[in-house]
């Protein structure tokens, strides 16, 4: 029997291989099973404009990838960590909840009936979905890859947990909100930064985790939202007297999904 020993930057390249084919995949069959003749023109567009969403997500994940095959980017890391060290910044634990804010804003808004593009029970499903799309990239990919993280507490650091999860929640406030107001609508992704930044403060990941964890974290609401129109029927059955509602949640590195039922 022969067995196959994947190193880490085999694995991290498979891990951007998964990603890019499961987006890609998902995002042409819900584009192209909607076409029709009178209306293929506009869905040109509109699949034109999903690709370009795309860039910048899949360039972040890319880096975080190509940064195990080459060496002169690990050394950048390790610069960084360095000088962050020689500085000596202040640590804090304030990063464990700057990585919710924006969704907790974007959510809290709209239940004060400063609502975005969608209701709040519609806003929480595709945002509990975004959260288990990057979980489900980011909780495997860390034990596969096994990278060590700075400070050698253990073999967890790639990607980073948090930069996705703070990421994905400032992309989702950006989509809620662009449309009715565009500053509040970007206005997350300085707590996704600020928290990306003080994981490496705090010595808990590279600077390639944190890239790669913001790429996958965008790419997680992007397909989030991609994903929606599908399960929309279950907010809009026609027996409003018998209705199911289904979230998906993650909290505390567990996954699942919620079923509530009214008769």
């Amino acid at each position: 029997m022969t067995v196959f020993i994947l190193t880490r930057a085999q694995y991290a390249f498979l891990l951007l291989f998964t990603i890019l084919f499961f987006r890609t995949t998902i995002s042409q069959a819900l584009s192209v099973s909607d076409l029709s003749d009178s209306t293929m023109m506009h869905h040109q567009s509109d699949r034109t404009s999903i690709y370009k969403r795309w860039v910048v997500p899949s360039v972040l994940v890319s880096y975080g990838v190509v940064s195990f095959a080459v060496p002169q980017l690990k050394q950048i890391d390790v610069s960084i960590r360095d000088e962050v060290l020689h500085e000596q910044f202040r640590r804090t634990w304030i990063d464990d909840y700057t990585q919710y804010a924006p969704a907790a804003v974007a959510l809290t808004l709209n239940l004060c009936g400063y609502s975005g593009r969608n209701t709040f029970k519609e806003a929480f499903f595709i945002y509990g979905t975004s959260q288990l799309l990057a979980a489900a990239v980011v909780v495997p990919s860390k034990y596969l890859i096994g990278e060590q993280r700075p400070d050698g507490s253990n073999n967890l650091s790639f990607p980073s947990g948090h930069a996705a999860t703070a990421f994905s929640s400032a992309h989702f406030m950006y989509k809620e909100y662009r449309d009715r107001n565009f500053w509040l609508s970007v206005s997350g992704y300085p707590f996704a930064a600020f928290t990306g930044i003080y994981r490496v403060i705090n010595n808990k990941h590279w600077a390639s985790d944190v890239v790669a964890g913001a790429g996958i974290g965008i790419i997680s609401t992007e397909l989030a939202y991609l994903l929606y129109p599908r399960f929309s029927s279950l907010f809009d059955g026609k027996d409003k007297k018998n209705s199911v509602t289904v979230m998906p949640f993650y909290q505390q590195n567990k996954a699942g999904v919620s079923l509530l039922r009214v008769f």
